[in-house]
């Protein structure tokens, strides 16, 4: 089954490394037959949230809003894709993340962590699975994280190491079976 998981990207940095973590997880993801589009701070040039998505009235939102929130109500799941700033999460990626709830809901999460050091970001991970289940789209339980991204990963998001390319596909099995799990509930109806 054909599933469309959008990936949200947390950076804007100059130089930034996290765009080959996405370009390797919409590789991943394509060549599983999902759909996997791009949400990347830096194209969107979101305002600080003021208000979210929701707050406006109907048709008035900011255009990168309206074609998120369009996307996200197709989305069967998400994967985000964060570095590890100061121990926690990138400001760009909390400021895109905010924009939206009720968007988010019933769909699970995936979050892949990346740093130019050796923890792979999984500490900025813990603090952003709380974040995602706050928002309605609880990460599953297993990381992708990403040591020495530099290294692991060129531009292009090719692996260089065998066993990141099997532990991503591990990480897409379980995030694909969440997904159409909570794709034929969601058909059935939810609480609210």
């Amino acid at each position: 089954m054909s599933l469309t998981i959008p990936i949200i990207l947390g950076t804007v940095r100059e130089g930034r490394q996290g765009l080959r973590a996405a370009r390797f997880m919409m590789r991943r993801l394509t060549e599983a037959g999902h759909a996997a589009p791009l949400v990347d701070p830096a194209e969107l040039q979101l305002p600080l949230l003021q208000r979210m998505y929701k707050e406006y009235p109907a048709g008035a939102a900011p255009e990168p809003l309206e074609r998120l929130a369009q996307l996200y109500r197709r989305a069967d799941a998400f994967v985000v894709v964060s570095a590890e700033y100061n121990h926690s999460i990138p400001p760009a990626l909390s400021n895109t993340l905010d924009h939206f709830l009720e968007e988010y809901f019933w769909r699970p999460s995936g979050i892949v962590c990346y740093s130019a050091g050796r923890y792979g970001g999984v500490r900025a991970a813990m603090q952003l699975r709380a974040m995602l289940g706050e928002l309605g789209t609880p990460s599953i339980p297993s990381l992708l994280p990403i040591p020495e991204i530099g290294k692991a990963l060129d531009q292009e998001g090719h692996a260089s190491d065998a066993r990141l390319d099997q532990s991503a596909t591990r990480f897409i099995a379980e995030l694909v079976w969440y997904a159409e799990a909570l794709r034929r509930q969601r058909a059935e109806g939810t609480p609210y």
